[in-house]
C-alpha cells in the first residue's frame, strides 16, 4: 500500500539528548583536526543532519576566535 508504514526503512529520531551527546562528540572530532564530513560519518549521521541540529540545538562550544 502505498503511504503506509510497516516499520521498514523507518529510523527513530534521537531524543535531545542524544543530539546533544553527538554534536559535543562532533565537536570533539572537530578540535582533533577532521573535518565536518569525517566527523558526520564517523557519528553515523549525514552533514545535512549536523547542520540542521546545530541550527536546531545551537552550536555546544564558545566561539574560539
Amino acid at each position: 500500500m502505498a503511504g503506509s508504514n510497516s516499520g521498514q526503512g523507518r529510523r527513530k529520531r534521537p531524543k535531545p539528548e542524544e543530539v546533544v551527546a553527538k554534536l559535543r562528540q562532533m565537536d570533539e572530532l572537530l578540535a582533533m583536526g577532521k573535518t565536518i564530513a569525517d566527523a558526520a560519518k564517523s557519528i553515523g549521521v549525514s552533514e545535512v543532519t549536523l547542520h540542521r541540529w546545530r541550527h536546531q540545538y545551537g552550536t555546544m562550544q564558545r566561539d574560539r576566535r
